[in-house]
Protein backbone atom coordinates (compact mmCIF):
# COMPACT_ATOMS: atom_id res chain seq x y z
CA UNK A 1 0.00 0.00 0.00
CA UNK A 2 1.25 3.85 -0.77
CA UNK A 3 1.59 6.02 1.68
CA UNK A 4 -0.80 8.33 0.25
CA UNK A 5 -3.44 5.44 0.48
CA UNK A 6 -3.01 5.56 4.45
CA UNK A 7 -3.23 8.86 4.64
CA UNK A 8 -6.59 9.97 6.17
CA UNK A 9 -6.40 13.94 6.83
CA UNK A 10 -3.86 16.72 7.42
CA UNK A 11 -3.71 17.47 10.76
CA UNK A 12 -5.18 20.97 10.27
CA UNK A 13 -8.29 19.72 9.04
CA UNK A 14 -8.93 18.86 12.45
CA UNK A 15 -9.33 22.01 15.05
CA UNK A 16 -7.84 21.43 18.12
CA UNK A 17 -9.42 19.60 21.01
CA UNK A 18 -12.02 18.38 18.41
CA UNK A 19 -12.09 15.01 16.55
CA UNK A 20 -12.80 13.55 12.94
CA UNK A 21 -14.51 10.38 11.72
CA UNK A 22 -13.49 8.39 9.32
CA UNK A 23 -15.52 5.36 7.76
CA UNK A 24 -12.96 2.91 5.85
CA UNK A 25 -13.39 -0.44 3.36
CA UNK A 26 -16.62 -1.26 2.46
CA UNK A 27 -19.44 -4.41 3.54
CA UNK A 28 -17.61 -6.30 6.17
CA UNK A 29 -13.95 -5.14 6.23
CA UNK A 30 -16.14 -1.61 6.64
CA UNK A 31 -14.96 0.24 10.36
CA UNK A 32 -15.10 3.78 11.32
CA UNK A 33 -12.49 5.23 13.64
CA UNK A 34 -12.30 8.56 15.19
CA UNK A 35 -9.19 10.71 15.08
CA UNK A 36 -8.81 12.98 18.00
CA UNK A 37 -6.25 16.60 17.79
CA UNK A 38 -4.27 17.61 20.97
CA UNK A 39 -1.96 20.36 19.85
CA UNK A 40 0.46 18.64 17.80
CA UNK A 41 -0.81 15.23 18.31
CA UNK A 42 -3.55 12.90 16.65
CA UNK A 43 -4.52 9.88 18.91
CA UNK A 44 -7.31 7.56 16.97
CA UNK A 45 -9.57 5.20 18.41
CA UNK A 46 -12.35 2.84 16.68
CA UNK A 47 -15.61 4.18 16.52
CA UNK A 48 -17.12 2.11 19.23
CA UNK A 49 -17.73 2.33 22.91
CA UNK A 50 -16.75 -0.76 24.91
CA UNK A 51 -19.93 -0.29 26.84
CA UNK A 52 -22.32 -1.15 23.91
CA UNK A 53 -20.55 -0.78 20.62
CA UNK A 54 -22.36 1.80 19.56
CA UNK A 55 -20.41 5.07 17.65
CA UNK A 56 -19.32 7.99 20.01
CA UNK A 57 -20.99 10.34 18.34
CA UNK A 58 -24.80 11.12 17.50
CA UNK A 59 -23.39 14.25 15.23
CA UNK A 60 -21.09 13.75 12.75
CA UNK A 61 -17.41 15.10 14.00
CA UNK A 62 -18.82 15.74 17.61
CA UNK A 63 -16.82 13.78 19.76
CA UNK A 64 -16.00 16.00 22.58
CA UNK A 65 -17.70 17.04 25.73
CA UNK A 66 -18.66 20.59 26.03
CA UNK A 67 -15.15 21.63 27.31
CA UNK A 68 -12.95 19.89 25.07
CA UNK A 69 -11.55 17.82 28.17
CA UNK A 70 -12.83 14.34 27.20
CA UNK A 71 -13.74 12.10 24.59
CA UNK A 72 -17.70 11.63 25.03
CA UNK A 73 -19.74 8.74 24.11
CA UNK A 74 -22.74 10.31 23.32
CA UNK A 75 -25.22 7.66 23.94
CA UNK A 76 -24.55 7.18 27.67
CA UNK A 77 -22.52 9.90 28.14
CA UNK A 78 -19.37 7.57 29.17
CA UNK A 79 -15.66 9.82 28.93
CA UNK A 80 -12.38 9.15 27.90
CA UNK A 81 -9.74 10.38 28.05
CA UNK A 82 -7.55 11.97 24.85
CA UNK A 83 -4.64 10.38 25.36
CA UNK A 84 -5.06 6.72 26.29
CA UNK A 85 -8.99 6.11 25.56
CA UNK A 86 -9.61 4.90 29.00
CA UNK A 87 -12.90 5.16 30.29
CA UNK A 88 -13.18 7.39 33.73
CA UNK A 89 -16.66 7.57 33.86
CA UNK A 90 -19.54 6.27 32.70
CA UNK A 91 -21.50 2.59 32.21
CA UNK A 92 -18.07 1.36 30.94
CA UNK A 93 -15.63 2.90 33.59
CA UNK A 94 -12.23 1.13 33.53
CA UNK A 95 -12.66 -0.05 29.98
CA UNK A 96 -10.81 1.38 27.03
CA UNK A 97 -11.53 3.07 23.50
CA UNK A 98 -9.96 0.58 20.90
CA UNK A 99 -6.59 2.47 19.74
CA UNK A 100 -5.50 2.98 16.16
CA UNK A 101 -1.71 3.31 15.50
CA UNK A 102 -1.39 6.49 14.19
CA UNK A 103 1.53 8.45 12.39
CA UNK A 104 2.24 11.92 11.56
CA UNK A 105 4.29 13.44 8.55
CA UNK A 106 4.84 16.81 7.26
CA UNK A 107 1.71 17.84 8.52
CA UNK A 108 -0.56 14.93 7.89
CA UNK A 109 -2.04 11.92 10.16
CA UNK A 110 -1.79 8.63 8.61
CA UNK A 111 -2.44 5.11 9.52
CA UNK A 112 0.63 3.68 11.26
Amino acid sequence: MTEAATALCRLADIEDGEGKGFVLGEGSARWELVVIREGDQAFGYVNACPHVGTPLEMQPDRFMNADGSYVLCHTHGALFEIETGYCVAGPCAGQSLQPVALRLSHGLVFLA
